[in-house]
Order: C-alpha cells, then structure tokens, then sequence
C-alpha cells in the first residue's frame, strides 16, 4: 500500500459501500484485533451543536496542566491531520499512514466505514504515545457512534435538537436517547443545556450513570467580564471569557469545567491551567472574526439549533450598513429551518453549488430562500469561492460578511483567503 495519506484516504472511501452505517459491531471486532485497552481516561463529548467547542476547551484546558492530551474531531476543514492531535500538534501524515497499516493488517474481510477506520487509527495513536487523557468528539448520534466502543469515565452531550432525522429517529426523545449511548454505570453523565429532555434522566437512571445537569449540578453566574462556576465539587471564581466567540460558549465552557471536575481525582487541573486554557483555546470557524475590513465572519452552522446561535451572536454586534451572506448547504439538511433562523440579519444572500455527493445546488437553495418568504437580493453562483470573491468586491469597508451552512462552505472560504489552521 502506498505511503501517501491522499491514497490511503481514498482507498478508505472503497472498504464500505455506505458512508455511514451505525453499529459497533465491526469495530468492536476490530478494537479486540488491535488489543486497543487505553489505560488513560476517556472523555466522550457528543450533541448536536457544541460538542467541537467543548473538545476544544477540554484539549486547551488539559494540555495548560502540563499532561500529554490526545483529541479526535470531526469532520476536517482543510486537511484530514485536523482530526487527530496530541497535546495541541496535529498528527503527521506518517504517522497516520503507519496507524492505518496497522489497522489494515489485521483487518481481513471486515467493512470498515471512512469514520470507522479513523477512530480506530486515532486510539491506536494515542495508546502509542503514551497520552495521559484522551477527549473524543462522537461523529453522528452516540450509541451506534464508533467513538462509543470506548467506555467513557466521563461522557458529555452538549444539546439535543433535530438533526441527521434519517439516522437518530425525528423526535427530540428518540435522538437524545442516541446521544445518552454514551453514558456507562458509576461514571459521570454531563448534560450542558438547561432543557433536559426525559430521554436523558430515564437513561441515566437505567445505566446507573451519575447525571449532572446545567443549572442543577453544576451552573455559572456572569459578572463584570468575567464568570463563574459552581458545581457540587466547589466553586471556581473570576474565571475569563473563553477566547471562543459567541454568547452559548459560556455553557460550553460550564460543560467542560464539569467534566474536568469528573476526572479531578485522576487528573486534577489548577485554577492557572483552567484560567490559561480557556484564554487560549483555539477552533476555527465557529463565530470566527477574520481580521480586516470589511469584516468577514466564518461559522459552520449547519442546522436550525446552531443557526440559531448564530443569530443571536450577529444581533449582539454592532449595527452594520449591510450584511451579506456567502451560504452553501447539504441537500439533507434543513435548509428552511436555517434560513428562517438567519433571515431578519441578512441584506443580500450569496448563495453557491457544493460540489459534493450531498452539496444542494444554488438553484435548490434559491427556491427554499423564496419558500421561506426571503424578500432581500439573491444572487446564485457556481461554488463558495465566486460567491465570496463577489462578496468582497461589492462590501463596503464598514459591511459585514457572513460565510455559513456547512464545514464546506466555511473551508472553501478559507482556502480563498488562505486562512491557516492555528
């Protein structure tokens, strides 16, 4: 096989005949091949929206208190490395070249999915180097989820919406049992929004997990630009703002301070590690100011719930003469119910061809934004890049830019203006 990751990546996408088929079965197989027994603890973070953000602090927040931290995200921006750090440094492409050899000699006849071989390759990495700690973000749902064949000593669900209906079930009791998959008997359960759906609390109770849930086990208090955190295990004053944007990281933040409670006894966390992680942590596009005018903001909301968000973080902006948005979608998405989130804040929507299996077309989007009763100036083109250069040369200095809907969309755009992942 060849050593070169874009082959090895391609030849991933051969093995399955499906992107994504939930079960644990396969990959289970595979972790007992692979004799992958991780002696350090887990963290499992998954949730419709935010569950990136907490990886991030987490990530931040663990390697500020010195120890060796293993992080696996997903989906990628710009190149697949992303998806797989230790302490801070993306892996190397010989690096993941050798996990996948390894993974590849003793997997036979076995259908591993792209998402599948990945998570396996990343745990063998961090078992290899030795990490102290290991956060893993779920790619869909929890349950079914490969990250799952892992036991988490401490599992985190940031929020439960309507998303991925195809595969989770279309009620929001249906999914948030999905994402509670995760939780494991004597072990801590985190749930980060105050909204607790009875899915959560009923599978708590029937796995034996220890439920800890914003505004009951642990919350926070706002003041005077900073905030702080209490929870059962004691308090934790004068914290800062993490250095992530938007007004909803302040309960991401909460969610991760509550899961570095969870692991205190085995990995304790000083209040310099915690106020240094969150002043530090980094995670590209989300709410992401790009320096210079006119002012051009990168987010990868990509359903109603972090829509949503979105909206609320441009309302809390100053006033701007005009706002154009650069916005691209997956055709399987709710495309209305983001629209209908973002279109009091836009003046002028840009919109533009994915050119994936998924990707909707312009002219698709162009129809729903009319649907959706869009009065403001639509102007269709051929992929994010010519929608964003048409953006820039139109936007007056003191304008606003807006790129969203997808982690594509958002990765076009960078590439436009070479934006480097930190």
């Amino acid at each position: 096989m060849s050593k070169n990751l874009a082959d090895w990546l391609s030849y991933l996408e051969t093995l399955h005949p499906k992107t994504i088929d939930l079960g644990l079965a396969r990959v289970a197989d595979m972790k007992q091949r692979l004799n992958l027994s991780p002696d350090f603890p887990v963290i499992v973070v998954g949730g419709t929206n935010g569950k990136g953000s907490v990886c991030a602090m987490l990530e931040s927040i663990f390697y500020a208190a010195g120890y060796s931290v293993g992080c696996y995200t997903s989906p990628h921006l710009l190149r697949y490395n992303e998806r797989v750090r230790i302490s801070k440094q993306t892996v190397s492409d010989e690096m993941l070249c050798a996990s996948f050899e390894r993974i590849e000699q003793v997997r036979g006849d076995i259908p591993l999915t792209y998402f599948e071989y990945g998570t396996l390759a990343a745990m063998q990495l961090f078992i290899e180097q030795k990490v102290e700690i290991a956060i893993l973000e779920v790619g869909l749902g929890g349950r079914l989820d490969a990250v799952n064949v892992f036991d988490a000593d401490c599992a985190i669900v940031t929020s439960v919406d309507i998303d991925h209906t195809d595969y989770l079930g279309e009620t929001i009791a249906e999914i948030a049992f999905e994402k509670a998959g995760t939780f494991r008997p004597n072990r801590v359960a985190i749930f980060s929004d105050y909204t607790v759906p009875q899915a959560i609390v009923e599978h708590a109770e029937k796995t034996g997990a220890q439920l800890w849930r914003l505004g009951h086990e642990f919350g926070f208090k706002l003041h005077q630009g900073q905030w702080d955190y209490r929870s059962n295990s004691g308090t934790r004053n004068a914290l800062p703002h993490p250095a992530l944007r938007g007004s909803f990281q302040i309960n991401n933040a909460c969610a991760a301070l509550a899961g570095v409670d969870a692991l205190k006894e085995k990995r304790p966390v000083s209040m310099a590690a915690l106020r240094r992680g969150l002043s530090e942590v980094q995670l590209a596009g989300r709410f992401q100011f790009v320096p210079g005018k006119p002012q051009l903001i990168l987010d990868v909301a990509h359903n109603p719930h972090a829509a949503r968000s979105l909206a609320q973080n441009l309302a809390a902006l100053p006033p701007c003469p005009h706002t154009y948005a650069v916005f691209a979608m997956l055709k399987d998405k709710d495309m209305a119910g983001v629209i209908a989130a973002l279109k009091p804040y836009i003046n002028t929507w840009l919109v533009a061809d994915i050119d994936a299996p998924r990707g909707a077309k312009s002219e698709e989007l162009n129809v729903v934004l009319h649907e959706a009763g869009v009065t403001a100036k639509i102007i269709c083109f051929a992929d994010t890049a010519q929608a964003l250069s048409h953006a820039c040369n139109v936007a007056g200095e003191n304008d606003r830019i807006v790129v969203f809907g997808s982690f594509y969309t958002v990765a076009a755009a960078m590439k436009v203006k070479n934006i480097v992942m930190a």
